[in-house]
């Protein structure tokens, strides 16, 4: 088990309070225009026409199993649209996980509406590429992989070296990734003792990802990964990230008439979505 003194979700908090700097008195206007949950990603459309993505938690929700149980897990059924984007970013780290999916979502999309405005130069940002495809590996270095992560366990098994996976559902992994597995007991010793972490963004519903980097040893590699990431990358930085990988949307209501229809990222990468690399501009000295 992860276990840290730091404060899970601020992140997210943080992030918010960048994008309400950027945005200033125009964040109070933008509201909700479409939402759509779908079995693996939740989506959303905000009245300046940008799009935004988060993970579906389902398993994170274990009332959802019948109609009266599952309505407390959201809210706002058939009265999202016209709402303030700000209203579901409320208290983000602390709400429930259908919400905090939706909340995420927005934040993505504010963040894609803030890269238009002000565009970063402290940040190289390039599109149509996955991180998990072509992030270098250590040649020799322990690695340590937090999530079922399929394209960099299948580089990882065949480099042939020694790493390791965080993974909680272990009907995730293959059989022959079964021996990878970390157990609970030695999560954090095997997260201090890595060379790279490799780190699913759905950390960020679960608020396990602060406590995470927070164990991380100084000089080691950080990933964070997954279309929950998405967003500006300040946050991250600051806490030891090295690159972030997520995705911008680009035809936002198209992809959500794909996730309605229990869509994947197989159906809507390179469509209405592309995936994107954020790293930190070389520093010229």
């Amino acid at each position: 088990m992860i276990t840290s003194s730091v404060r899970p979700g601020s992140i997210l908090e943080e992030t918010l309070e960048e994008i309400q700097t950027i945005l200033g008195s125009d964040f109070d206007s933008i509201t909700v225009e479409r939402v759509v949950i779908g079995i693996f990603f939740t989506g959303v459309k905000l009245s300046d026409g940008s799009g935004g993505l988060c993970f579906t938690p389902i398993k994170e929700i274990p009332e959802a199993v019948c109609c009266p149980s599952s309505a407390r897990a959201m809210p706002y059924p058939g009265r999202f649209t016209g709402r303030s984007a700000g209203e579901f970013l409320r208290d983000l780290p602390r709400a429930p996980p259908l919400k905090k999916a939706v909340g995420i979502a927005i934040l993505n999309a504010l963040s894609e509406s803030c890269w238009k405005r002000r565009p970063e130069r402290e940040y190289i940002r390039e599109s149509g590429r996955d991180v998990l495809d072509t992030v270098p590996l250590p040649e020799d270095g322990y690695v340590v992989v937090v999530g079922a992560l399929v394209p960099i366990i299948r580089r990882l098994k065949a480099r042939g070296k020694p790493f390791g996976i965080l993974e909680l559902d272990l009907r995730t992994l293959k059989p022959d990734e079964l021996p990878y597995a970390v157990p609970q007991d030695k999560a954090d010793a095997e997260t201090r003792r890595a060379d790279m972490l490799v780190i699913t963004g759905t950390t960020l519903i679960n608020n396990t990802l602060e406590p995470l980097l927070s164990l991380a040893r100084p000089g080691a590699s950080i990933v964070v990964v997954g279309p929950t990431a998405s967003m500006l990358p300040d946050a991250f930085f600051r806490r030891g990230v090295t690159i972030l990988g997520g995705d911008s949307v680009t035809s936002p209501n198209d992809l959500l008439d794909m996730i309605a229809e229990g869509g994947s990222g197989y159906h809507f990468f390179g469509k209405s979505a592309e995936k994107t690399i954020v790293r930190r501009c070389p520093v010229i000295r």
